[in-house]
């Protein structure tokens, strides 16, 4: 059902939208999550590496689909908050037929260049058929990921946020099930895991292709005329490619750095490979579920600037600092203090080292769950508004020191423990500049101008 959120309390209106949002992430993670842990559990810890490694690199293809997802949402947002139906279809049949055109490229360099990928970050050779038999089959289902992705930008941009947690919910418990039946009833090996993914995303994303698809032809005009706009237009490319493309860059540029990460981690052998990939994955969940709500932030700031209600934009601030902090303070209690038993969900009988390494990583990183989510929600806000400048500012602060301490303090006595607290420090940094760059946004100036008025 279609929402508009500029009407109602901002922290109601916020929460309810955000909720579902935090429900389809959960989900969305589960398919990475069920990979990695099936793997461990019925195939082997170097199967778990083999996962592991591989998604570092999926997480690039990844990137392209969130900036995609973003670039569509905010622009249908502010369509749609401005009341402008017309062009707001546009922009959705825009956003398809220019992401149909990036897919097939990516798609192209996957297939010819998965391999030396896998060579530049130096994985091991008894995991790395596996880790290119896994990218191989994730490369031919990419169409599902980015299209699904697209699908559910603009679910997100009408206000409706419990469609696409219906279609999550239901496909990654099938997921689960069918990499269970692949590995452990056909013997499939990682190829049952990877293939089992490939069936669940393509089934879903037709499914809500199809959906969104019907909800748009529904929508009409004030004059309750259905409207029928131009299938592309270059203007409304601009404006989402000046979204999307920041916000693939700064996928891209994570996604590259952990790679650099993950080569650094690879010379440390397959024991703090496997502790790494269980651990990053836990990691990643929390750090997507904050992303994910900094979206919905984004999709309720585009509308509310949309629709000229600037104002109501400080009040989604504080109720997205509300919503992700009652998030992230129980989790990093989980993580702090079961982290060890979280970890054993993901490997039988694993090594010293995996366990060692891998809760390590958790313990340094969790307490830092507040910095973190609090730079989302100012992300959020900041893309919402198109001030995609001073987002990628605070973005690559974060990852170029996330990087450059991983290599130097790896190479100290510190080991890979020095790459753990990389994380951290770009972390808290880069806090600090995202929410300078919201304190001084256009919503707060008029704000305290509003104040001066009052008090003269």
């Amino acid at each position: 059902m279609n929402k508009d959120l500029t009407v109602g309390k901002p922290e109601t209106v916020l929460w309810r939208f955000c909720l579902p949002l935090f429900g389809s992430i959960i989900f969305q993670q589960l398919y990475n999550i069920a990979d990695s842990l099936v793997a461990g559990k019925f195939i082997g810890e170097n199967a778990l590496a083999a996962v592991g490694n591989s998604y570092e690199i999926t997480l690039i293809f990844i990137a392209f689909a969130f900036g995609c997802n973003i670039g569509c949402s905010v622009v249908v947002s502010t369509f749609f908050g401005a009341k402008k139906y017309s062009e707001m279809k546009t922009a959705v049949s825009t956003a398809m037929i220019s992401s149909a055109v990036l897919c097939l490229a990516l798609m192209a360099i996957g297939i010819l260049f998965c391999g030396q990928m896998l060579e530049w970050i130096r994985t091991p050779q008894e995991v790395f058929a596996d880790s290119k038999l896994y990218l191989d089959i994730y490369i031919w289902g990419f169409p599902f990921v980015l299209f699904y992705n697209i699908s559910t930008g603009i679910f997100s941009a009408l206000g409706d946020s419990r469609t696409p947690f219906g279609f999550l919910a239901v496909s990654s418990c099938v997921n689960i099930a069918m990499d269970i039946w692949f590995v452990a009833g056909f013997h499939m090996g990682v190829a049952g895991v990877a293939w089992a993914t490939f069936l669940c995303q393509g089934v879903s994303c037709i499914l809500a292709i199809i959906v969104v698809m019907n909800r748009l032809r529904e929508i009409r005009t004030e004059n309750s005329v259905k409207t029928e706009g131009k299938w592309f237009s270059w203007s409304i490319f601009g404006m989402i490619a000046k979204v999307a493309i920041p916000s693939i860059l700064q996928q891209s540029f994570i996604s590259v750095g952990n790679i650099v990460i993950q080569g650094v981690i690879n010379g440390f052998g397959p024991g703090v490979m496997a502790g790494y990939s269980a651990a990053i994955k836990l990691n990643n969940l929390v750090i997507t579920s904050f992303t994910t709500l900094g979206n919905g932030i984004s999709n309720y700031a585009a509308q509310n600037i949309g629709a000229g209600k600037n104002d109501r934009v400080h009040d989604g601030f504080k109720a997205g600092l509300k919503l992700v902090w009652m998030l992230a303070v129980p989790l990093a209690v989980l993580y702090v203090l079961c982290g060890r038993y979280l970890l054993l969900f993901f490997v039988d009988s694993p090594s010293a080292e995996t366990i060692r390494s891998g809760l390590l990583l958790l313990r340094i990183v969790a307490p830092f769950y507040l910095v973190i989510s609090t730079k989302l929600v100012a992300d959020g806000i900041l893309r919402g508004a198109g001030l995609m400048g001073k987002f990628m500012i605070a973005t690559f602060t974060d990852l170029i020191l996330r990087v450059v301490l991983a290599i130097v303090l790896s190479r100290t006595g510190l080991g890979y423990v020095g790459i753990w607290c990389a994380w951290p420090v770009g972390w808290s940094v880069a806090t600090v500049l995202s929410v300078c760059f919201y304190c001084a946004g256009p919503w707060n100036k008029n704000r305290k101008n509003e104040r001066q008025e009052q008090q003269k």
